[in-house]
């Protein structure tokens, strides 16, 4: 496992101090771990959500295409039992 040293303000230690206290998280390593995970998952998602976009962009549903989306939306909604 590799390590990365870094340094943080005084409030944010106090912060991630608070949360291992109220265990929340381990220890400051775990925050810093679960933080970083959350940012390239964020990060990741977006590329995901762009190259999706860029797609539909360069290849748009057609209309028969988007006709069927909305009659099979309207089937399951009319299958709900409320």
């Amino acid at each position: 496992m590799a390590q990365i040293v870094t340094r943080v303000d005084d409030d944010l230690a106090e912060a991630v101090d608070e949360l291992v206290q109220a265990s929340i998280v381990e220890s400051r390593s775990d925050a810093v771990r679960i933080g970083l995970q959350r940012l390239v998952d964020e990060h990741r998602r977006a590329a995901v959500g762009r190259s999706i976009v860029a797609a539909y962009e360069k290849e748009p549903q057609t209309q028969t295409e988007l006709a069927g989306i909305e009659r099979a939306t309207r089937e399951m909604i009319a299958e709900e039992p409320w």
